[in-house]
């Protein structure tokens, strides 16, 4: 069931759950743009007789959760797509990694090639081809000596300076701090993806009022961290 923080009549703020598409899914799974239109409808929040309008601002890959805003009209969703392109949407994550920082509050800064298939990307030098910046500021929140895969565990928070493709779980591992659970760039730990987007703040694209809401990661790997 769609778990919305808040709606008016521009946009719609909601929590997408792991595993669960940020837009509008090819096959037959489920994703938040539909959900939030049969949400719509059961409410009667749009046009009867017609299908809800619902603009995909910003996107999460599939295996993060997070605190997503979606606009519920044209003009909602061209004042926001601005603010994401101008840095004014602000979103901070927390993630569970193995291993730990150097430093209890760390930036780093790396460049991004996606793969040609464009379904990966890799930390490369600077001036190669299709290569982008990335800048990331991380804190380390809490650290435990041995975690459920025999070996250090660290729960950060961390603000995104830049949105590229699998930033976050790139960077980290580049760096030697893998995500918790990631498949893909990780260790090979069974368990849910430990990554998380626990803030956004915007502004209302009506009212100009800044608006932030939050959300508190309490599953796989930040249950055992929350435990501990």
């Amino acid at each position: 069931m769609l778990k919305v923080l808040y709606e008016d009549q521009e946009l719609l703020v909601a929590v997408k759950p792991a595993g669960m598409e940020s837009q509008a899914a090819r096959r037959f799974e489920p994703d938040m743009v539909s959900a939030i239109r049969n949400h719509l409808v059961m409410n009667k929040s749009c046009t009867p007789g017609q299908a809800p309008y619902v603009g995909v601002i910003h996107r999460l890959d599939k295996p993060v959760s997070g605190v997503m805003v979606y606009a519920k009209t044209k003009n909602a969703a061209a004042a926001l797509s601005s603010q994401l392109q101008k840095h004014q949407m602000k979103k901070v994550y927390e993630a569970v990694v193995c291993g730990k920082p150097v430093n209890s509050v760390e930036n780093l800064v790396d460049y991004l090639k996606k793969s040609v298939d464009g379904n990966d990307s890799q930390v490369v030098d600077k001036g190669i081809t299709g290569a982008k910046r990335a800048e990331l500021t991380l804190e380390a929140l809490r650290f435990l000596e041995e975690g459920p895969n025999g070996g250090p565990l660290t729960l950060l928070r961390i603000q995104l300076e830049t949105g590229r493709h699998h930033q976050i779980r790139v960077q980290l591992a580049a760096h030697g701090m893998p995500v918790y659970g990631d498949a893909r760039y990780g260790r090979g730990e069974k368990g849910p993806l430990a990554l998380c987007a626990v803030s956004l703040s915007f502004l209302h694209p009506r009212t100009k009022k800044r608006m932030e809401f939050h959300m508190e990661p309490s599953d796989g790997a930040f249950a055992w961290m929350k435990e501990r």
